[in-house]
């Protein structure tokens, strides 16, 4: 492991370069990693392993045709590479967990039956295990149970790879039955395509991921996107100023910066005017949003967020409430202005 430098503090973490795909393809010879579930992160990682040589095979519900299907268009097989989820597991050695969170739940008694002594099974969120007592994901004793969460979606995953890239991933091992569950792990997380691998256990992993997804990654940017074009609206401002100050120069211009060198080199890349406003406001908006921020977690950590989410995807209407949400965001003013914003840009 390479010890690098973060802030100040000092990581461990596994780069390709010491850790190169030839010796995962030696580590991972003998074994056949079956991905169950080919949704969101599946089709990415099964691809990328497959593109590298590794030995493949899908589990999917043929009922989800749509699933399978893509499976089949991507090349694989039913009866040789494509099979049902409880098929795929009898015939695998690592079985990576790929279903969401709320199918796993659902599917756990079918596959828990399927795990063989000295199995791997490998999830990419900690959700399942953290929150056992919830789901009834319990594994048993005499198998690995390791964890690869790239730091992304299964689109980024796959386009990363393409790229030549890799997006970033955190690994765990929860249970090593084997002795060899560390060398697996890595050895997967550099199979699917990572860029570079930092370890984590399975708790850490799922806590920062919902707080995630629920603050900065999604729910927050969501929240402040529509709080600040609300303000603009109310004072008078055209939707496409509006949109253009709050979305269209954060997502086309700030926001490239911040990749390209970090947060302090945007700042110096703007001008004096924005700089000493954005110095000046950002301590108030860190304290406005601190207490929001600590009640997040604690809800993650002591299980209401898990408990939501089980509950919220049992509902048998769920899908149709989720589309009603998603359509009164999509139809709504700042929105319907992004769609016309986009149709501007030059090439459309």
């Amino acid at each position: 492991m390479a010890k690098i430098n973060f802030g100040g503090v000092e990581e461990n973490v596994v780069l390709r370069e010491e850790f190169p795909v030839e010796k995962a393809r030696e580590v991972l010879k003998d074994e056949t990693i079956a991905i169950i579930g080919y949704g969101v992160q599946g089709p990415a990682q099964a691809l990328n392993m497959k593109d590298q040589g590794f030995n493949v095979i899908i589990g999917q519900a043929p009922e989800f045709k749509d699933d399978w299907d893509k499976a089949v268009g991507d090349g694989f097989v039913p009866g040789e590479t494509l099979f049902t989820v409880e098929e795929a597991a009898e015939k695998g050695t690592i079985i990576q967990y790929l279903v969401s969170d709320a199918a796993q739940r659902i599917i756990w008694p079918k596959l828990k039956p399927c795990l063989k002594e000295g199995d791997a099974l490998y999830f990419s969120h900690g959700f399942s295990i953290t929150y056992k007592e919830q789901t009834g994901v319990i594994p048993p004793e005499n198998i690995d149970v390791i964890l690869c969460a790239p730091k992304g979606s299964g689109a980024s995953v796959r386009t990363n790879f393409l790229a030549g890239n890799g997006i970033n991933s955190s690994y765990a091992v929860f249970q090593d039955y084997t002795g060899r569950a560390e060398e697996r792990t890595i050895a997967l997380g550099i199979a699917i395509g990572s860029g570079y691998l930092f370890p984590t256990t399975f708790e850490k992993e799922v806590y920062s991921d919902l707080t995630g997804e629920r603050g900065v990654l999604m729910g927050a940017l969501a929240g402040i996107i529509e709080a600040q074009y609300s303000v603009l609206r109310e004072k008078g401002h055209d939707p496409s100023e509006a949109f253009n100050e709050t979305v269209e120069e954060l997502t086309q211009s700030l926001i490239r910066l911040v990749d390209q060198n970090g947060m302090d080199w945007m700042y110096s890349n703007c001008s004096a005017t924005a700089q000493r406003g954005a110095l000046d406001w950002r301590h108030k908006f860190r304290e406005a949003t601190l207490p929001v921020f600590n009640d997040l977690y604690e809800s993650v950590k002591n299980g209401t967020e898990t408990k939501r989410v089980i509950d919220s995807l049992s509902s048998p209407d769920y899908k149709v409430s989720l589309g009603a949400e998603l359509k009164e965001m999509r139809e709504s003013e700042l929105w319907q202005a992004g769609a016309a914003v986009r149709n501007l840009r030059p090439g459309k």
